[in-house]
């Protein structure tokens, strides 16, 4: 299947965002977009740091850059696409068979996506299905939160949370939801040797369009009164946990392409 830019590339914006990327030999830089507008000391430093990694830079109106961006408030004339090697497009990563796989259900907090996708990839998740609508983008917010993980992290596209669990139970996970009054808990629940995991919205919880697709609730046992976890911080428990019980090296499962 031909995979589009989207779910090969990070798109950073603005001038500090993209010169970090730039400076960071651990990054590979596709290409940085300037406005056409641009001139100065800021762009020149942006050029020349461009230059100095061998980096294409193309010029486009401004709008154009503010549309590639997706913020129109942010992007300070100039974005950068950062190579992800482990971003994929789920349909493409299911042929894979990874064993674990977390879903984000409308979870539009930039700080929480970026601390899931930093917790998951260092608990060793196969994969992180980010939907290209209904979550917080993976923007420098994001970056930012993950501390720079978001770069590298397994990363799996989708349209929707919807069309990622339809697809999903299409391929035969059983999709597990957090919910504080399940009956079954985290840490006695049967692990089956492939699972899906959803998180939901940090204030509606699990969407309409993913709820029917759910064939288990799990809830995490709290001491002291406490309700619930701050949606980041439960899924930091989860993934631990499923890699703990499965006993295996924390490395990803999924082929880099």
């Amino acid at each position: 299947m031909e995979i589009s830019p989207k779910d090969k590339f990070v798109t950073v914006y603005g001038r500090k965002p993209v010169l970090e990327a730039l400076d960071d030999p651990r990054l590979e830089v596709d290409k940085v977009l300037l406005a056409e507008g641009a001139r100065g000391p800021a762009a020149k430093e942006i050029l020349d740091a461009a230059g100095r990694r061998g980096v294409r830079v193309q010029r486009a109106t401004a709008q154009r850059v503010k549309v590639l961006a997706g913020n129109g408030r942010h992007d300070q004339g100039v974005l950068a696409d950062v190579v992800a090697p482990r971003m994929r497009p789920l349909e493409l990563a299911l042929r894979d068979r990874p064993r674990g796989v977390l879903l984000l259900d409308g979870i539009t907090t930039p700080a929480n996506v970026g601390m899931i996708l930093r917790t998951a990839t260092a608990a060793g998740m196969d994969g992180i299905v980010v939907p290209r609508r209904g979550v917080a983008s993976i923007d420098p917010l994001v970056v930012k939160s993950s501390a720079g993980v978001a770069f590298r992290a397994p990363v799996l596209r989708c349209a929707t949370a919807g069309e990622a669990a339809a697809q999903l139970r299409a391929a035969g996970y059983p999709l597990f939801a957090l919910d504080a009054g399940a009956r079954e808990s985290v840490y006695s629940f049967s692990l089956p040797s492939h699972a899906a995991f959803v998180l939901g919205s940090e204030t509606s919880g699990i969407s309409d369009e993913v709820r029917p697709h759910v064939t288990g609730w799990l809830a995490i046992p709290m001491a002291a009164g406490v309700e619930s976890l701050n949606v980041a911080s439960a899924a930091a428990v989860l993934c631990f946990e499923v890699v703990r019980r499965r006993g295996c090296p924390r490395e990803s499962n999924l082929r880099t392409p």
